[in-house]
C-alpha cells in the first residue's frame, strides 16, 4: 500500500500543477513558481505533511530532468537564429558566470560576513542563469524581443549551467582531504568542457545518422530511442570526464537542426517531456524545503536576493557585453531576464552530500534567492520589455495539418523560414523569388490559417513557409530568403 499511495500522491501533484498552469498563465505568475510553491505546500511543513529530507536524491532527480530540459531547448533552438549572437552568448554565458560568481563571493564575504569558502560556494552556486527558467518564462509569456535578444538569452542559460556546476564542484574538493592545485582545477575545467563539446556533437550527429538510417516498424518508438538517447549521452559523458549537461545542450542543438524521421511528432513528444520533468524537478526541490527554516534568512535572503539582481547579474552583463553592440538598453533587458530557478536548487543540494556544516542555511537561502528571482524578475518581463521599447511581434511557433518524413534516403526536403518583421520580403508575390528548380512553397502558416499559395500569393510578415526543395538547394534558399530585403 506504500508504494501505491505515494504514486496517488506523486500524480495528484502532477495533475494538480497542470491544473492550475492556466491559472498562473493567467494572473502573469511564472509555472515553475507555481510548481515550487505546490511542492512546498505537500512538504513536511505544509498542509501536506509529507516527509522527504533526501537531498542526494532530489539532486539525482534535479540532475535527470535539467539533463531532459537541456536536450528540449537545445532541439528548440534554431542555429540560423543563435549563429549571429554565437559568441556573444558564449561569452556571456561563461564570462558572465565568473563575474557574477566572485561579486557574489566578495559581498557574502566582506558584506554578509560569511567564510571565504562558504561566502564563495555560494557565488558559485547562484551564479548561472536556469535553462529551465529562462526557457520557460520566454516561450510562455508570449513576448517578443528585438535584435535577436531571445536566441541570446537561451543561448546564455542553456551554455553556462556547466561551469556553474564545475565552480561549486571545485570549491566543494577545496573542503576534502587532498584539495587540488589551481593548475589542476583550471585543467579539470579545461577537459570538462573540451570533452563535452565534443562528446555533444558527436553523440547528437550519431543520434540524428541512426534515426534516419533505423527503420523501426512503430513509429511510437522513435520518441522511445531519443528519450533513452539522452540519457546515454548524459552518463556516457560523465563517465569519460565530460561536462553531461554541455554534452545535452549540443547534442539536442545539432539534433534539432538536421532534418530526420517524424521530426514534428518527435519534438511534440520531447516537449511533453520536458514539461513533465520541469514539474517533477520543482515538486521535488519543493518537497525539500521547510518553509520554517526561511523567516529566519529573511533579512540575509533580501540583501542577498536584490544585490544579487540589481549589482552583480548587471556588472556581469555590462562587463561581458562590452562592445558587443548592443546599446543600454538592450543590456539593462538582459540583465534583468537573468531568471534563477532549478538549477541552483540543485547544485545547493551539492553540500549536503559532502557533509558540509551549513549546508542547510546555504540550500534554504538559495532557494529564498531563486523565489525573489521568480517573483520579481519572472512576472515582471513583458512589462521591463515594453517599458525598455524592445518588444516585437512574436515568431510564433506552427503547427500544421500535415507532416513531412525526411528520410535519408529521399532527394527532397521540407524546410521552414519565417519571413521577417520589417523585411522587403513581405508584400512581394512568391511567382517572384528566385528559387532552384522543382523548388515549391507548399503552405503558408498565417496567424492561425493555413494557405495553399499561387504564384501571386503575396508574402506577409511574420508568415511561415514550408518550402519542399530537392536535396543540395537547401544553402541556395537560405541565401535568397535570408539576403531577401537587398536581392528582390
Amino acid at each position: 500500500m506504500e508504494f501505491e499511495f505515494g504514486t496517488l500522491i506523486l500524480s495528484g501533484l502532477i495533475i494538480l500543477s497542470i491544473g492550475l498552469l492556466r491559472i498562473s498563465t493567467k494572473f502573469g505568475v511564472p509555472s515553475l513558481l507555481l510548481f515550487l510553491v505546490i511542492g512546498m505546500a505537500a512538504g513536511s511543513d505544509g498542509l501536506g505533511g509529507i516527509e522527504f529530507d533526501n537531498p542526494v536524491l532530489a539532486k539525482q532527480v534535479g540532475s535527470i530532468a535539467l539533463a531532459y530540459i537541456l536536450f528540449s531547448g537545445g532541439l528548440e533552438t534554431e542555429w540560423l537564429k543563435i549563429k549571429p549572437v554565437l559568441w556573444k552568448g558564449i561569452v556571456l554565458g561563461n564570462l558572465g558566470v565568473l563575474i557574477t560568481g566572485a561579486v557574489m563571493g566578495l559581498f557574502s564575504v566582506y558584506v554578509l560576513g560569511f567564510s571565504p569558502i562558504i561566502g564563495f560556494l555560494l557565488g558559485a552556486v547562484v551564479s548561472s542563469t536556469d535553462a529551465a527558467a529562462v526557457f520557460n518564462v520566454l516561450r510562455t509569456r508570449n513576448t517578443g524581443m528585438k535584435k535577436g535578444l531571445t536566441s541570446l538569452l537561451e543561448l546564455e542559460s542553456g551554455s553556462n549551467d556547466p561551469l556553474a556546476v564545475l565552480l561549486t564542484v571545485s570549491i566543494l574538493s577545496l573542503l576534502g582531504p587532498h584539495p587540488p592545485q589551481i593548475g589542476e582545477l583550471a585543467l579539470h575545467i579545461f577537459m570538462q568542457f573540451s570533452i563535452g563539446t565534443i562528446a555533444g556533437v558527436i553523440f547528437g550527429y550519431a543520434i540524428y545518422k541512426g534515426l534516419n538510417r533505423i527503420k523501426l516498424e512503430y513509429e511510437g518508438l522513435y520518441p522511445v530511442l531519443i528519450s533513452a538517447s539522452v540519457l546515454f549521452v548524459y552518463s556516457a559523458t560523465e563517465l569519460i570526464q565530460g561536462n553531461p549537461f554541455l554534452a545535452v545542450y549540443i547534442a539536442g542543438l545539432v539534433l534539432g537542426n538536421q532534418s530526420f524521421v517524424h521530426k514534428r511528432s518527435n519534438l511534440r513528444f520531447l516537449d511533453g517531456i520536458a514539461w513533465l520533468m520541469q514539474i517533477i524537478m520543482f515538486l521535488t526541490l519543493g518537497l525539500l524545503v521547510y518553509p520554517s527554516r526561511i523567516p529566519p534568512l529573511f533579512g540575509t535572503g533580501i540583501i542577498f536576493s536584490l544585490f544579487l539582481v540589481f549589482v552583480a547579474r548587471p556588472i556581469a552583463v555590462f562587463v561581458s557585453l562590452f562592445r558587443s553592440g548592443y546599446n543600454i538598453r538592450e543590456k539593462l533587458l538582459v540583465s534583468w531576464i537573468g531568471l534563477r530557478g532549478a538549477a541552483p536548487i540543485i547544485l545547493a543540494t551539492f553540500p549536503f552530500a559532502q557533509g558540509l556544516a551549513g549546508s542547510d542555511k546555504i540550500f534554504h537561502l538559495v532557494f529564498f534567492t531563486v523565489l525573489v528571482s521568480l517573483l520579481l524578475q519572472g512576472t515582471s518581463v513583458p512589462q521591463v520589455v515594453r517599458w525598455l521599447g524592445l518588444d516585437a511581434p512574436l515568431e510564433q511557433r506552427a503547427s500544421y495539418p500535415f507532416e513531412f518524413e525526411n528520410r535519408e534516403q529521399s532527394d527532397s526536403n521540407l524546410l521552414e523560414f519565417i519571413v521577417p518583421y520589417g523585411s522587403n520580403s513581405a508584400g512581394k508575390f512568391v511567382y517572384s523569388l528566385n528559387f532552384p528548380e522543382n523548388s515549391l512553397i507548399t503552405l503558408i502558416y498565417r496567424g492561425d490559417r493555413h494557405i495553399v499559395p499561387t504564384g501571386k500569393t503575396t508574402l506577409e510578415e511574420g508568415d511561415v513557409l514550408l518550402i519542399l526543395t530537392p536535396k543540395g538547394s537547401e544553402d541556395k534558399i537560405r541565401d535568397i530568403l535570408s539576403q531577401m530585403e537587398d536581392t528582390i
